[in-house]
């Protein structure tokens, strides 16, 4: 029975940590449980060392001294002020007035506020809870479909998930070992397609099912005047742009870089004739489109305050998140918006979520403790490195079990407890990281949108009216689940999206041959973790412990 016990002790604690996480119980308490007792069974059969056990302070001492998971907080405080800060109101407000007269032009304007709303607060909750509150009402009144008008609300709010500065990137790029900066570059171009992705199926659906997205019957139908007006504004600060993205200083920086500087000018020189044509009383502008220059400019401003610093080596992941979070309350104050109490509610969340993430991520390392010592890893690994495909069969299979976890955990357990467990294996089988990071995130953005737990289908039943049954929010959310399916697909078909906004050389896929290769490269040799995987001090630890036994042994 020992003899059994020690052979199959690894997929019996797997197992045993899938019963615990269905039995309810927290998942950080499931973790630490679950790395606890069978850390006492493997000391018991003599698989372990007691000595092992003294390493746990030491990892939980890791999690609380690691510098990325400060982005976190940042990020999550500055969603928070955002929230209440009137900025998703102004948006909704103003692109509905520009889309407002077209078929369909509501939904339209809910994806692209989703979009800028992603890359300014980061949070899930706040996008869905905000357009929620304003957008459901009117598209509910104004005759949209039910379940459209749910889908697209709850599907542009989870693109905060896959668009920087997302949290799920941040706590990838930990798990990964890879730099958040190269996690938010490569996310971003496959972020900008998925938000495409909506808008083609909103204007297709509007187009084949006029009555699902009719025009609002309050909608303002702009004179030629203010269509001239936002129109001219809107070129020069195009012109404008392009000409900043030209210049010589520009051009040694990276693409996205380069984009965001150049929509940045645009914004702010449309800013500065807006307010100039207020001043100075000139009236050349219709109210219109000042209303658009002064609305656009600041989350572009915070945009560039966080993503710009990070994209042009400015600042790291987590200072951007600091300097967003200072410009958040900027803002705030601003708006006359920033009060005591809505300062206290933001910080008291945020230490909230704070904390959930530590605990779960504590649990984590206390499993993974036990997990790795008793060559768990390693089971898992020619587990999957058996699966028939080689690297693609892998990539497919890590996909289906992503997707069919997601159903009953969120993205911080996905991350925490099923990527350190994929890693080696992908880094065995020479898949680029960062690219395979990205395809996870998209992956998981599905977390939120599927029932029964997806968290944003939750989000917006808390805001939305009794009249809007819940079976209405979550076929609405089905499409959206398939749109995000088909980027996933699309993603996995050309890694370009991913690993074309990266630099050769910072991703570690060499400095010669093809990437596409890179990404399928087989190298030689034992699996092993990557250098800056949180779990690799560990691997090295036991495997210098094994050879010290197969030494004493060889002596004896």
């Amino acid at each position: 029975m020992s003899a059994w016990l020690v052979a199959n002790l690894a997929p019996l604690m797997f197992g045993a940590m899938v019963l615990f996480l269905l039995s309810g119980v927290p998942v950080a308490f499931a973790l630490a449980a679950c790395g606890i007792a069978f850390g006492l069974i493997g000391i018991e059969l003599g698989l372990l060392s007691p000595s092992l056990v003294q390493a746990m302070p030491d990892r939980v001492w890791g999690v609380m001294s690691n510098d990325t998971l400060l982005a976190i907080p940042f990020f999550t405080f500055m969603g928070l002020v955002l929230e209440r800060s009137g900025m998703a109101e102004d948006l909704l407000d103003t692109i509905g007035r520009l889309f407002g007269a077209v078929r369909g032009g509501l939904a339209v304007a809910v994806v692209l506020v989703g979009a800028m709303l992603a890359a300014t607060t980061g949070v899930v909750a706040a996008s869905v809870i905000s357009m929620g509150l304003i957008s459901l009402p009117i598209m509910l009144r104004a005759g949209y479909d039910r379940r459209l008008a749910a889908g697209v609300i709850c599907a542009s709010g989870t693109l905060a998930q896959i668009i920087p500065p997302s949290l799920v990137l941040i706590v990838l790029g930990d798990q990964l070992g890879r730099p958040v900066g190269d996690m938010y570059r490569g996310a971003l171009l496959p972020g900008l397609v998925l938000t495409g992705l909506y808008l083609v199926y909103v204007c297709t659906l509007a187009w084949l099912r006029p009555a699902a997205a009719p025009v609002l019957p309050e909608a303002d139908h702009h004179d030629g005047a203010e269509r001239r007006g936002v129109a001219l504004l809107l070129g020069l600060a195009m012109l404008a742009g392009g000409v900043v993205s030209q210049l010589p200083a520009m051009q040694s920086y990276a693409l996205d870089a380069r984009t965001l500087l150049a929509v940045t000018a645009g914004g702010g020189l449309a800013w500065l004739l807006a307010l100039a044509d207020r001043l100075l009383g000139l009236g050349l502008l219709p109210d219109l489109a000042r209303r658009v220059a002064f609305v656009l400019m600041p989350p572009l401003a915070l945009i560039f305050l966080v993503l710009g610093t990070i994209y042009l080596g400015l600042a790291t992941p987590t200072e951007g998140g600091a300097m967003g979070a200072a410009g958040a309350l900027v803002m705030g104050v601003s708006r006359r918006r920033l009060s005591r109490p809505l300062l206290v509610e933001a910080l008291d969340r945020t230490v909230r979520l704070t904390t959930f993430v530590l605990f779960i991520l504590i649990g984590a390392r206390v499993f993974s403790l036990t997990f790795y010592g008793i060559n768990g890893h390693l089971w898992v690994e020619h587990l999957l490195l058996g699966l028939p495909g080689g690297a693609t069969g892998f990539l497919i299979a890590t996909m289906v079990l992503v997707f069919l976890l997601a159903f009953f955990l969120d993205f911080f357990e996905l991350a925490f407890i099923i990527v350190p467990l994929l890693v080696p294996v992908a880094d065995k089988l020479g898949i680029d990281l960062v690219w395979f990071g990205v395809l996870l995130a998209v992956n998981m953005q599905t977390s939120f949108m599927h029932p029964p737990f997806g968290f944003a289908l939750f989000y917006l039943r808390s805001v939305a009216p009794k009249s809007l049954p819940t079976r209405d929010i979550y076929w609405g959310a089905v499409p959206f689940v398939g749109i995000q399916l088909a980027m996933v697909a699309l993603v996995l078909a050309v890694p370009q999206l991913v690993t074309a906004n990266l630099d050769h050389a910072a991703r570690g896929v060499g400095s010669s041959g093809n990437a596409d290769d890179a990404l399928f490269d087989r190298p030689a040799g034992r699996p092993q973790l990557p250098a800056g995987h949180p779990d690799a001090a560990l691997e090295a630890a036991i495997e210098r412990a094994e050879a010290l036994d197969q030494d004493s042994a060889a002596s004896e």
